[in-house]
């Protein structure tokens, strides 16, 4: 290293020591403009820096526009589109109950941004990630449901550690890419979310909402989130205390910390916290929220000018946005020490998103996100059998569809359900009739009379229906972002009715962003698929579980209740009202962690043994009983039939996505924290062991734990 080059390039030096000698080089409009989401400093030849969106793939295109404004010809808005591998949505990838898989798309993601930011393949150059999705899907009227992993704050925090660390990388010193988790916190209303307030205590702030953001930070090593738009007990989130007393001090999130967008704005005219935009950015800055996803500067500037904010609390607001950088290696120079310069830089090599790997890794995402919710073992319609399927119907507005979210990127390619279907009909000398779901003749009836099989694929239209403009969706069961579902039923129920009246050899795919209640369906539909959009292999994914290529075992992540009415209010953040598989008492139309298979899994034992550090090591036999190899998600839920402080009827606190082979019994063992075993004690603000016996339950669903054993806490 030359002698002449300043100290934040200094590799010998501590992290911290650098972002120091980073900050004494700056000036003070250097500084404010930190404040952005560029993390780059032009003067001193650190790189612009920015943010994508990449909950499912990155967001490079797609119905939100991600990709590079442009005017068209004839003056219409426009884009250039960037591909990019996308996978399905949150709600489908939290359905797979893998957190490996979520480790491996993550890395993808990171391989993807590395491409465009080093080869100069984009816009807008970037390496900060806004993914995962943290956030708790606490109701399935949630606009926002698509974005969220589940209802359950274990499952999401294991998913979002998979999905950090495949981010961020295994290098000890350098990242990837940088995982900036959403929203921070509570933010599970679109109605009113601008000035709506999510009010619970902080026994539920501990044990529930914050739960996944603390082991995204703790556990994954996730050093960067986005503050939501809402308020927590009447204190809107970017300016919450909490985010400097427990996020930064205690968590040690020494990293970013951003607003939403527009999010000063609604601060002081929605939330009407402050009263000047000068005093909003300055309470917001003092919070050490970092960088504003808004207009800023002049107002910041204005503060400064009039005393209520001062250069040294813009030092500590981004000195968090400086470590970002250093740990992304953008304050190395040429530095070749990085694994990760050499990505993009080659121009004959493969783009990411076209390689054997993407695609394969696309396709199984999908197959392993599907969850088989019924399967009539009198009528055996799934798995397909060949010999005797000769002519298949296919039905329904997204059976020739694939549609993607607001937060969707553009795919370089896409396989819908239909052209699964034929590509297989073709190699299985069968005929596929696509039909259209509209009025039905007499002619379309005699067709799916005649089908050996007929597939009714319908759903939700993730981003509300076709050219309508923001907070507008085309029905009362849609739901996106800023706008929450009034209903849950599906109106294409009717023609699933239809069509069985002809032809009771019927399937119902239910490609939806959140649960519906399909009472008559459960009912009367011999089999019910359900998967989620996005994913650019739809259609192959499906069909491989479809065929039992791939035997399912996705597991649904919320509780699918049998009527709207049984949930309670929106607003109610109290998830102890009787929300969610935790406290829910009513019956359900599929429980949390549900999900069948083609083959049984019996469970046969279990034990555990407590560790010198307190976690139990727990053994669970499991026996494929059927014929068929398959996965099963063994999981482990805790009850507290013995204790003095009241818990969760039902708790999970283990589960494993694992294959057996048929006929095979075999030992799986899961590790069961101390810690998740504990409770946030409100008296002393800290979380405490209660000694005693707590009740462990294990199963293939929160409804079917056949296995239960006490163990005793010390």
């Amino acid at each position: 290293m030359s002698a002449q080059s300043p100290d934040y390039r200094n590799r010998s030096l501590s992290d911290d020591a650098r972002v120091e000698a980073l900050l004494g080089e700056l000036t003070l409009d250097e500084k404010i403009h930190l404040l952005s989401t560029d993390l780059g400093v032009e003067r001193l030849g650190i790189p612009h820096c920015g943010q994508y969106e990449g909950l499912h793939g990155l967001a490079l295109g797609g119905p939100g526009m991600w990709g590079k404004r442009v005017r068209n010809a004839d003056g219409t808005a426009g884009q250039i589109e960037y591909p990019s591998t996308i996978f399905p949505q949150s709600y489908g990838l939290g359905e797979s109950w893998d957190v490996k898989l979520m480790r491996r798309i993550g890395n993808q993601e990171a391989e993807e941004i590395r491409w465009y930011f080093q080869s100069g393949g984009s816009h807008n150059p970037s390496l900060v990630v806004r993914s995962p999705n943290s956030d708790l899907a606490r109701d399935p009227r949630w606009g926002r449901t698509e974005e969220s992993f589940g209802e359950d704050p274990y499952l999401v925090a294991q998913m979002t550690v998979g999905m950090v660390r495949g981010l961020q990388g295994d290098n000890p010193r350098y990242w990837k890419s940088a995982a900036l988790m959403k929203h921070f916190l509570a933010n599970s209303n679109e109605n009113g979310r601008d000035s709506s307030s999510s009010d619970f205590d902080e026994r539920l702030f501990r044990e529930y909402y914050s739960y996944p953001f603390w082991k995204g930070i703790t556990v994954g090593g996730s050093r960067a989130f986005m503050a939501s738009y809402n308020a927590w007990n009447g204190i809107t989130m970017c300016v919450n205390p909490v985010l400097r007393d427990i996020a930064r001090r205690e968590w040690g999130n020494n990293g970013i910390i951003c607003t939403d967008g527009g999010a000063l704005g609604l601060l002081v005219n929605a939330h009407k916290a402050y009263p000047s935009m000068e005093k909003g950015a300055a309470a917001t800055v003092k919070a050490t929220t970092g960088q504003f996803l808004d207009n800023y500067e002049e107002h910041v500037r204005k503060a400064l000018a009039d005393g209520l904010l001062t250069e040294h609390d813009i030092d500590e607001a981004i000195r968090g946005n400086i470590f970002v950088a250093l740990k992304l290696g953008l304050l190395d120079g040429d530095n070749t020490a990085n694994p990760y310069v050499h990505i993009g830089r080659d121009t004959t090599a493969v783009e990411p998103w076209n390689t054997n790997g993407a695609k394969a890794l696309a396709r199984e995402a999908v197959s392993k996100s599907v969850v088989l919710l019924k399967n009539d073992p009198g009528k055996r319609l799934l798995p397909l059998d060949k010999s005797r399927i000769h002519r298949i119907a296919i039905i329904g507005s997204l059976a020739d569809t694939l549609y993607q979210d607001w937060y969707s990127g553009c795919p370089p390619y896409q396989v819908t359900i239909g052209q699964a279907f034929d590509e297989w009909a073709m190699k299985n000398n069968a005929e596929v009739f696509h039909i259209g779901d509209g009025y039905m003749c007499d002619q379309l009836l005699q067709w799916i009379q005649n089908a050996d099989i007929v597939f009714v694929c319908v759903g939700n239209h993730p981003v509300g229906g076709d050219h309508l403009g923001w907070k507008e969706v085309s029905r009362h069961d849609y739901g996106r972002e800023a706008v929450d579902r009034e209903t849950m039923s599906l109106p294409e129920e009717s023609l699933v009715r239809k069509v069985m009246s002809v032809n009771p050899n019927t399937v119902l795919v239910l490609v939806s962003s959140f649960p519906y209640t399909i009472n008559w369906s459960q009912r009367h539909v011999p089999s019910i698929l359900h998967l989620t959009h996005g994913g650019q292999e739809t259609g192959h994914g499906l069909i491989d579980v479809v065929t039992g290529k791939v035997n399912p075992a996705g597991r649904t992540t919320q509780t699918w209740v049998s009527r709207v009415d049984d949930l309670p209010d929106m607003m109610d953040y109290d998830i102890r009202h009787g929300r969610t598989y935790m406290y829910n008492e009513k019956p359900v139309l599929y429980p949390f962690g549900y999900g069948l298979s083609y083959t049984t899994f019996k469970y046969e034992a279990m034990k555990a043994e407590q560790t010198k550090n307190g976690d139990f090591i727990v053994r669970v036999r499991v026996r494929n009983d059927g014929k068929a190899d398959g996965e099963e998600v063994v999981q482990l839920y805790a009850s507290y039939p013995y204790s003095k402080v009241s818990h969760p009827r039902l708790q999970l606190v283990g589960f494993l996505r694992v294959n057996i082979p048929a006929g095979v019994s075999k030992e799986v063992e899961l590790t069961v924290s101390q810690s998740d075993l504990c409770y946030w004690d409100t008296a002393s603000h800290q979380w405490k062991v209660e000694p005693g016996r707590v009740l462990l339950h294990c199963g293939g669903s929160s409804a079917s734990l056949p296995l239960q054993l006490p163990i005793k806490i010390r």
